[in-house]
């Protein structure tokens, strides 16, 4: 590990960003950083099929469905994903771990559903020097929240659509008193 990547020196960095931000952004930021170490231990510790089934309903990145999703919703919804992609990039960059795009990903979407916020995490291929590149991005309220921008060689394979379309139902039954 180097000196500048220690896990002391990330700390310290990550405790005065947290003093000059107000009480709800650093919330944000601690959930943010427990969120990237835990998905960062998923992806190390769990066969990638296992996480897929929770990461969403599996759908074609040309399903309308998809689209639909990730689109702007309200004016709330879209400044808490804001404010959800300012801490996954700001815990992001001072992690003592390289936290990636699938990591970064998996965690915002993680933050999102706690809140009620719907999300589609995209996942891509690109030809690259050594064969395929891959690349996750999610969109939230109509926010590109981890992943942006996207290169243009990226050709979508998968998306998640959280929460499930059954998920959905029972969410909007249980507001209409069913």
């Amino acid at each position: 590990m180097s000196p500048s990547k220690s896990p002391f020196d990330a700390a310290r960095r990550l405790g005065r960003g947290l003093a000059r931000n107000g009480q709800a952004r650093r919330m944000l930021l601690v959930e943010a950083a427990a969120r990237l170490m835990l998905a960062r231990a998923q992806l190390r510790f769990t066969p990638f099929q296992r996480l897929a089934e929770r990461m969403g309903e599996v759908l074609a990145p040309s399903d309308p469905r998809a689209a639909s999703a990730g689109a702007a919703t309200s004016r709330d919804e879209a400044h808490l994903a804001g404010e959800i992609q300012w801490a996954i990039d700001r815990a992001a960059r001072h992690a003592p771990f390289q936290a990636l795009c699938l990591p970064q990903a998996m965690a915002a979407r993680r933050m999102l559903a706690k809140r009620g916020v719907a999300s589609v995490l995209w996942y891509g291929v690109a030809a690259g020097e050594r064969g395929l590149k891959a690349h996750a991005w999610l969109t939230a309220a109509g926010v590109g929240v981890t992943g942006y921008p996207v290169a243009s060689d990226y050709t979508e394979i998968v998306c998640f659509v959280w929460p499930r379309r059954n998920d959905r139902q029972t969410q909007s039954g249980a507001r209409n008193g069913a």
